[in-house]
């Protein structure tokens, strides 16, 4: 989720997640999920799969879609969706309310393929991707206060590996935001109680910025 969809950066800089105020779908998002420590592999591939449709589009609409995402691609159980053939993929094209991007679908079926040789590799994939922070929510210099980039250098490390691995659509933009979602970076404002709770509740570190793509 990429947060100027929402805001100028001034807003940012006030401190508040104002950009879940949108509406109702995304207050709730922020306030139950986003940010909170992801350990779980349905649950990741659900979010990095809604970050690679997402790509091009706002985050409001990937919200109001979400439903419909979990009905085409089987609640996002990889399992499933990596046995997906050309009819289902014009099953979910002709979903009303789908995207109709059949690059982005193919995307899901690929990913969720590779998603299963990274578990078999790594014994499940939330291990391999928490292993770039240790396994420790990291707390980058100057976040709190709204210094949000829309990629660093570790997304850039993590894209750069998963390409190699074949996955498609995550571009270190789209993986920036995948660790946000996921509760590998702490990217709530200060003073917004989730950064708090998620401290206090997680493992964290601190650390300096890291070859930062600032905000356009």
């Amino acid at each position: 989720m990429i947060i100027q969809d929402y805001n100028n950066y001034g807003d940012i800089l006030m401190g508040h997640c104002s950009w879940a105020n949108v509406n109702d779908i995304t207050q709730k998002y922020h306030d139950s999920e986003w940010g909170i420590p992801v350990h779980d592999d349905k649950l990741m591939f659900e979010h990095l799969s809604l970050e690679c449709l997402q790509c091009g589009l706002s985050w409001g609409l990937i919200m109001k879609k979400r439903n419909i995402f979990r009905k085409c691609f089987n609640n996002f159980d990889y399992d499933t969706v990596a046995k997906f053939n050309e009819a289902e993929v014009q099953r979910i094209l002709n979903t009303e309310g789908m995207l109709k991007s059949k690059n982005k679908i193919n995307a899901i079926i690929n990913n969720a393929k590779c998603y299963q040789k990274i578990r078999e590799e790594f014994g499940s994939f939330f291990n391999y991707i928490w292993s770039y922070s240790n396994g420790k929510t990291i707390i980058y210099d100057g976040h709190k206060d709204g210094k949000i980039p829309v990629s660093n250098g570790l997304s850039k490390q993590i894209s750069k590996n998963l390409k190699k691995r074949g996955f498609k659509y995550i571009g270190e933009i789209t993986i920036y935001s995948h660790l946000q979602a996921c509760g590998i970076i702490n990217d709530h404002a200060k003073d917004c109680p989730q950064f708090d709770k998620i401290n206090k509740n997680y493992p964290t570190i601190k650390m300096k910025p890291d070859n930062e793509v600032p905000m356009p």
